[in-house]
């Protein structure tokens, strides 16, 4: 395979700390020479583990985004014992126009991995991070939210993995993390996902969902800054006390795609349960009202299990295809 055309201007055997840009050469209307500047920071002391913190895998899902901006200003050389890789927003044409896929090839990050060096400029992104970065580290975090179409009850989460040892450490991490809830998730698309390409390298990794709208809010931010400094610890690159919540973070369970609830008609959603509300199976989830017309009764949607509503759609407007609904199962010994 080709090499990349991404050239990074940090050194990352460096002792120190960093900061610098992933030049990806982009020849545009607007700049015939240009490139595309992802910020990164590098923080080293010594010889240690390595963690890659990543935030801005969507453009839109702004909690990871705005904590790991906090924790590349305030982290120093001293405070660690290894190195700390911090890219804040991965798709950073995404991150910049505010938007869950990027305005240059509608490359949404997420479902472009491995990637491909000749590839579009998400592909080229996915690329560098599949054989450059996470080759470099031993435990990966990779904090979203849900972005302006998802909500979710705050959570860390991991994957089932062949791996069982790989499989405990990453539910461990997740634990760790310190969110409310802990959740193995069931993807319904594995094969494109960052997740995916940084597990099969045998990492340790995490990832999140705290809330969404698009926004984020003083408790949100609080999260991360709380998961951040429980991870380093966690990764052996810090020392000090774990911050967790005074109640232990409940486990919840994803067993397979009867979780996710999705739309069979465009219209109006109405839900008729909140985040964090208990469903059994045959209950009334939500409805879809047409606007086509009046007088017309609207689509019911019951659940097929019992479980937690640990996801919804946040627009009320509605598509067939739509994911309006993440169920899980409480799983807390």
């Amino acid at each position: 395979m080709q090499a990349t055309t991404i050239t990074p201007t940090v050194d990352f055997e460096q002792d120190g700390k960093q900061h610098g840009f992933l030049k990806l050469p982009y020849s545009s209307d607007q700049s015939a020479w240009g490139c595309i500047m992802i910020p990164i920071t590098v923080i080293k002391n010594g010889e240690g583990p390595t963690a890659l913190l990543t935030g801005g895998n969507h453009g839109d899902e702004y909690e990871g985004i705005t904590g790991l901006l906090k924790l590349a200003n305030r982290l120093t050389p001293e405070q660690i014992r290894g190195r700390v890789i911090i890219v804040p927003a991965m798709n950073y044409p995404a991150v910049r126009n505010g938007s869950r896929t990027s305005p240059i090839d509608q490359g949404n990050m997420n479902r472009s991995f491995p990637g491909d060096p000749a590839g579009t400029m998400t592909q080229r992104i996915a690329d560098y991070f599949s054989r450059y970065l996470v080759p470099m580290c031993d435990y990966a975090l990779d904090i979203h939210s849900g972005g302006k179409t998802l909500d979710f009850i705050p959570f860390s989460a991991a994957h089932r993995l062949p791996d069982p040892a790989q499989e405990a450490a990453c539910i461990e991490g997740a634990r760790l993390f310190g969110a409310p809830n802990t959740v193995v998730m069931f993807e319904l698309d594995t094969a494109s996902l960052y997740d995916t390409a940084v597990e099969s390298q045998g990492k340790v990794f995490v990832t999140t969902e705290l809330c969404g709208g698009g926004t984020s809010t003083p408790e949100t931010i609080a999260m991360v800054d709380r998961g951040l400094h429980n991870f380093l610890l966690f990764s052996g690159l810090t020392q000090g006390d774990y911050q967790l919540p005074d109640t232990p973070p409940r486990l919840l369970d994803m067993p397979d795609g009867s979780c996710y609830m999705m739309s069979e008609h465009h219209g109006l959603l109405e839900m008729h349960v909140t985040l964090g509300d208990e469903v059994k199976a045959g209950d009334l989830v939500a409805s879809i009202h047409t606007l086509e017309r009046t007088g017309q009764p609207p689509a019911e949607y019951r659940a097929r299990r019992d479980g937690i509503l640990a996801g919804r759609r946040h627009p009320s407007l509605i598509d067939i295809g739509d994911t309006f609904a993440v169920l899980a199962v409480d799983v807390t010994c």
